[in-house]
């Protein structure tokens, strides 16, 4: 029934119910006003306000053929909300990556044209490379930035080649192998080796790194650390998968 005043199943503010009922409709996919209406029983002066006004929000958009669909806001905010997950998961695997490996491990994520590293794992001594946790860094150049921009829609992709110290070719063949290397492009004397976190509707939404000086790491790390940063991101990627189930 649609009122003013809350059902049994309600929050008592009517209008945050409502929109919530909106939200699970279009859950089941795309929907035409009309179809809205009749899967949420609300009025359909009611329907399309909301409809309305969570599209001005970003948490409702519309198809090619004028649906209501769920819009990109939701995916910011589901997103966010595994970033705890992330960040847990994240800790032994990287942990576990730069005992087997003896080098610097980091998680990266994008935020805008910058990658934040939000964990890392030292080693606690000798020669390291140090990437403080919260750092922000180029998406220009190194390993990680390679795998933040290859599994992007191709219009963000080719933005993000303008002034990149690596192409469009060498993206390619990070899709292919699955894994990224850098020698020196970030910082001089050090390298380092990426590989994609993909969260459990398969989108790669972190980059798993090793790093170091390049007279440890060499000038091919991938020949050396591929094959183990590549296991530790799908381990975390497999984390992930199984707690969002």
């Amino acid at each position: 029934m649609d009122s003013n005043s809350p059902d049994e199943g309600g929050s008592g503010v009517g209008v945050l119910d409502k929109a919530a009922i909106v939200l699970g409709a279009l859950e089941a996919g795309p929907a035409t006003l009309a179809q809205l209406v009749q899967a949420t029983g609300l009025a359909r002066p009611t329907a399309h306000r909301l409809a309305v006004a969570l599209e001005h929000h970003r948490m409702v958009a519309r198809d090619i053929q004028g649906r209501f669909i769920l819009g990109p806001r939701m995916g910011e905010l589901s997103a966010a909300a595994g970033e705890d997950r992330l960040l847990a998961a994240a800790g032994p695997v990287l942990a576990a990556l730069r005992d087997h490996t003896g080098e610097s491990a980091q998680l990266y994520r994008r935020q805008g044209e910058h990658r934040i590293c939000v964990a890392s794992a030292e080693p606690p001594i000798g020669l390291r490379d140090s990437v403080p946790l919260g750092s922000t860094l180029t998406m220009k150049a190194g390993s990680a930035a390679q795998i933040l921009l290859a599994w992007e829609e191709p219009d963000r992709l080719h933005r993000g080649l303008h002034g990149a110290r690596f192409t469009a070719t060498m993206l390619s063949a990070v899709r292919r192998r699955g894994w990224a290397q850098s020698i020196g492009e970030r910082e001089a004397g050090v390298g380092s080796v990426s590989a994609p976190v993909r969260g459990p509707g398969g989108r790669v939404i972190a980059a798993l790194s090793v790093s170091g000086p390049l007279e440890r790491i060499t000038r091919q790390p991938g020949r050396l650390h591929a094959a183990a940063v590549i296991s530790s991101a799908n381990h975390l990627s497999e984390i992930l998968r199984r707690s969002a189930s």
